[in-house]
């Protein structure tokens, strides 16, 4: 009996895998494909162990806590369905694998193709173990994303980026439908666990909100299995390489939506809204897909309609909520998979051996390939639902149910008509595949000579047709406890008897089956003379094109709108921006200041006159900042500081150390980044009229009247929070618990590397994204040097002068604040202990690593201050991305370090040590955390640096001499 945290494993490999796969070189072919081969062969076998453990009703649990108090933990899931999909994910998988090693062209970068593929089989394996409803929402939304980038692999074709954009959009936003519903029923149930949503059928069927979760639970299931009326992405996505078509057409992607459907049909199943609009949009999807199939000129095109009027199907058998009906939808989703997979394999084989898809060009290839047209015979009969065959059972099942009485008498005759009219499509669509491509004269004008394939590129469809043989001979034995472990694991006691008897009398399915077959051979025979013909588009329907109609809502949204949004509240100048956002702001908060603190009395306190005199220097600083800022930019960031100082000197006043050292060090740093940033602001422009003064009268007008606002505002939700007594407050949570859990007694630090870390590690992560986007934005644009030879006065001239902003990235700083430059080279050493010392003392004093990492970051600008550019790429080879890197990774493996222990992610151990010579030091892994924040600080304020002042960072790859030779400037700014 395997361990149920291996589901853990399944989950992660691929993406550990295709990680390495990604690193492999371009040129590079059998490497890719044997890791990924070897990692699907062990995941599938993986999953056929775990098998005993589930294969009577059992379900494999594993658990991992994340935020146990909100309920959100990492939940890995196994029932009897969940299985099902795992072993067709892995196997047709590694098929897919196997096939694809003898597709893709040498030309091709096949690394990139395996890592996404690798990638999105984690993502899929994910989705269908997950045990929590959020966790599976994300492993959703990460399907769309990785689907994506397989569809538009091919990115120099534009019906690839095209197809990949419509797949992704429609999904997306299925996604976050999805989101939004499962937040809904997480709400109804009080738990986003699965299993507790599971036993809740009847609580959530009950509630006022059931249709609104409803509702927006199909919206992504449609979307993500192409039901009507969102069919239309899914054709266009055949722009893929035919292995992923394979891949997402049959196991993966589009049976996503179904697989949510099955896993909710217990809770959200059995309402007069669950049938009528599941029920008639599979039927709708299953009519339209298979008349729009036999039209195809494309075989990946008829191919993909096929699989819409089929993932049709099984959603009609889902929306009838019937036990029956969902045997039938589960029993026809592993039956889809196996012929749908090996058609795909055998369109792909057909495209590499004549180098084309198209069934106007193809014909007679039976006696070139006649091995290939056997297997590709056998899979299209059973799409077509041939005696014998899987797909014949499945369907005979699905006649069975729709032919079932039901007292609405238009039911009770769309669902059967409909099924055997769409049955009757099948039969022609497949029969158009078979004789249009392997029957009459020799092809002519290919741009290849027909022939076999290599044997092991057929190996994988073979392996296929056989089991669609074997299901469809001896049904019992090859499927029949698989699909019992899969629906006893749905319906759990209420399993209904069902047979897998090939044969069941002669009854009214049979007719509906044998009325099909004729009928779609007659209708095929009908209409062979209008396809031989080759007209362009499918009748009826070419007028309604969900492309169409897509490409203007996408025009009308992201042109149309978004361009007369743009006109309104879009602007190249900063000021107007803040102005939007500080008034939204201001709406946001007055409302709700008003009702809930605005009744309230305001004491008075004693008036200090030291504290009005410091705090009146610095509003005098503040509103000569903005005058200043018209006229002197240099001026205004030097009284910015003054204000922001005196802000500092008030933390001190009221009692918070942490928050004077933070603001004094953010000071530092900004000013002189803000200081380095004033030469890429551009020239103001004159005013030219009165009309125009007055304009720029009444905005500054305006702002300040805003700033005003907000300022009061905010200092007045400040000033009654500080003066009012607490009631059941969070403060005296952490002042209790800071030491007996935190293991320190800075009880600011320890919230922040304890309590709330997971905010802190989200805060870090947005400042490493920050760092890398200033430096991404500023690379390619460059302030023109000025030549050489400037005397220091001079420099220090420029420096002030905004008429004359560019300066020559070479001088030093502190050439322009004439401050000698030995003096801060000597500082170096001395800031780097104060900024370790700062860093070790933070958990019981005032530090900490966001101060630390701040300090050592001041010692490095000043380094950049004395020697300029050319003295710190000479001394300090400095790597800020490496920096961001290590910081993120230690913060987050301090996080999983938790797991290994059985403790909730990134909680705290500590514990005192005795070292020799100094004695009992206290220790906690939250100081490992707060090395990442260190880290992470320094390399973005370093990066930023270097994006702002164009250091040329020395690789130690490249030597001095060849740099030298080099341009000044690297094409990426020299940031490693």
């Amino acid at each position: 009996m395997l361990p149920a945290h291996i589901l853990l494993f399944v989950v992660a490999a691929p993406f550990v895998t295709a990680l390495i796969a990604a690193s492999f070189p371009a040129t590079a072919r059998n490497a890719e494909a044997w890791l990924s081969g070897i990692l699907s062969l062990v995941l599938l076998g993986i999953s056929i162990a775990l098998y005993p453990q589930i294969a009577d009703g059992g379900v494999i649990r594993h658990e991992i806590e994340w935020l146990p108090s909100l309920g959100l933990n990492l939940i890995f899931r196994m029932d009897g369905f969940a299985w099902l999909f795992c072993v067709m994910i892995t196997g047709i998988g590694f098929l897919v694998v196997l096939y694809t090693r003898y597709y893709m062209s040498p030309k091709d970068p096949v690394p990139r193709f395996f890592a996404f593929l690798l990638a999105f089989m984690g993502a899929m394996l994910g989705l269908v173990t997950a045990g929590n409803i959020i966790q599976l929402a994300i492993f959703w939304e990460l399907t769309s994303v990785i689907s994506f980038l397989l569809i538009g692999y091919w990115y120099h074709r534009s019906d690839a980026r095209d197809g990949a954009r419509m797949a992704l959009i429609v999904t997306a936003t299925g996604g976050l439908a999805l989101f939004a519903g499962l937040l809904v029923i997480g709400q109804i149930v009080g738990s986003y666990d699965l299993d507790v949503i599971l036993a809740s059928g009847d609580t959530i069927r009950d509630h006022s909100l059931y249709t609104v979760a409803l509702v927006l639970m199909l919206l992504g299931a449609m979307t993500k299995s192409a039901q009507f009326p969102f069919q239309f992405w899914l054709p266009h996505a055949m722009a893929a390489p035919t292995p992923v078509s394979a891949y997402l057409h049959s196991a993966t992607m589009v049976k996503a939506g179904v697989f949510l459907l099955v896993r909710f049909w217990p809770v959200m199943a059995g309402t007069d809204a669950w049938f009528w609009i599941v029920t008639f949009a599979g039927l709708i999807t299953l009519m339209i897909g298979a008349y729009a199939a036999l039209f195809q000129r494309d075989l990946k095109g008829l191919l993909a309609y096929s699989t819409i009027s089929h993932l049709g199907l099984i959603t009609t058998l889902l929306g009838m909520s019937s036990p029956l009906a969902l045997v039938a939808a589960v029993f026809h989703i592993a039956n889809h998979a196996t012929f749908k997979a090996s058609l795909f394999m055998a369109a792909g084989i057909i495209d590499h051996e004549t180098g084309t898809r198209d069934i106007r060009r193809l014909s007679g290839l039976y006696r070139f390939m006649p091995f290939t047209a056997t297997l590709a015979m056998i899979a299209s009969a059973a799409m077509a639902g041939v005696p014998l065959l899987n797909g014949f059972l499945s369907k005979e099942m699905f006649f069975t149910e729709t032919a079932e009485y039901d007292p609405n008498i238009f039911v009770n005759l769309a669902l059967p008509v409909g099924a055997t009219i769409a049955g009757m499509f099948s039969v022609a669509y497949s029969l158009r595949f078979v004789h249009g491509v392997f029957f009459g004269p020799p092809p002519e004008g290919l741009d290849k000579e027909p022939h076999e394939p290599p044997a092991l590129m057929r190996r994988p469809i073979e392996l296929l047709v056989l089991i669609c043989l074997a299901v469809g001979i001896i049904p019992g034995i090859t499927i029949g406890p698989y699909l019992a472990a899969a629906v006893t694991s749905v319906l759990g006691d209420d399993v209904p008897y069902y047979s897998l008897s090939v044969w069941h009398g002669f009854n009214l399915p049979l007719i509906m089956s044998i009325v099909a077959l004729v009928g779609g051979v007659l209708l095929y025979l009908a209409l062979f003379r209008y396809l031989a013909s080759g007209q362009d588009g499918t009748p009826l329907l070419h007028r309604f094109r969900g492309q169409r109609i897509f490409e203007k809502v996408l025009v009308t949204v992201t042109w149309r709108w978004a361009r007369a949004l743009n006109t309104w509240l879009g602007t190249r100048r900063l000021q107007p921006q803040l102005l939007i956002i500080v008034a939204l702001a201001i709406l946001a908060g007055a409302v709700p200041l008003w009702n809930r603190i605005g009744a309230v009395a305001m004491p008075v306190t004693a008036f200090d006159p030291v504290f009005a005199l410091m705090w009146g220097v610095g509003g005098a600083c503040a509103l000569a900042a903005a005058y200043q800022a018209k006229f002197h930019r240099f001026a205004a960031l030097i009284l910015l500081g003054g204000a922001g100082l005196v802000t500092c000197m008030t933390f001190v006043w009221f009692s918070a150390p942490d928050l004077a050292l933070t603001q004094l060090v953010v000071e530092i740093a900004t000013t002189v980044l803000i200081l380095l940033g004033l030469r890429w602001l551009p020239q103001r422009l004159p005013t030219l009229s009165i009309d125009a003064q007055a304009r720029d009268r009444f905005r500054r007008y305006r702002d300040m009247i805003v700033a005003a606002i907000a300022g009061i505002g905010l200092a007045l939700m400040s000033y009654l929070i500080m003066t009012r007594p607490a009631v059941d407050g969070i403060a005296s949570f952490f002042l209790d618990n800071a030491y007996s859990q935190g293991g320190g007694t800075n009880v600011v630090n320890v919230m922040l590397v304890d309590f709330r870390a997971f905010d802190t590690f989200g805060e870090i992560a947005v400042l490493g994204v920050v760092a890398l986007t200033v430096f991404a934005l500023l690379r390619r644009f460059r302030p023109a040097a000025e030549s050489l030879g400037k005397t220091q006065q001079q420099l220090a001239q420029n420096a002030f002068d905004e008429s004359r902003p560019e300066r020559n990235p070479g001088d030093t700083v502190a050439a322009y604040l004439l401050v000698p430059s030995q003096i801060m080279q000597w500082l170096f050493p001395v800031i780097i202990v104060v900024a370790v010392y700062l860093f070790m003392r933070g958990h019981d004093l005032p530090g900490g690593g966001f101060v630390g990492g701040l300090t050592m970051s001041i010692a490095f600008i000043l380094q950049y201050m004395a020697g300029g550019t050319r003295w710190v790429e000479d001394r300090l080879r400095i790597l800020p991305v490496i920096w961001i890197g290590s910081g993120l990774g230690i913060a987050l493996l301090t996080g999983v370090g938790s797991w290994l222990f059985g403790y909730p992610f990134l909680t705290t151990y500590f514990q005192y040590a005795e070292i020799p010579w100094i004695g009992r030091v206290p220790l906690a892994t939250a100081l490992i955390f707060d090395l990442g924040v260190f880290l992470l600080v320094v390399g973005s304020t370093v990066l930023i640096l270097i994006a702002l002042a164009h250091q040329s960072v020395r690789s130690p790859r490249v030597s001095r001499a060849a740099r030298r030779k080099a341009a000044p400037v690297a094409e990426d700014g020299g940031a490693r």
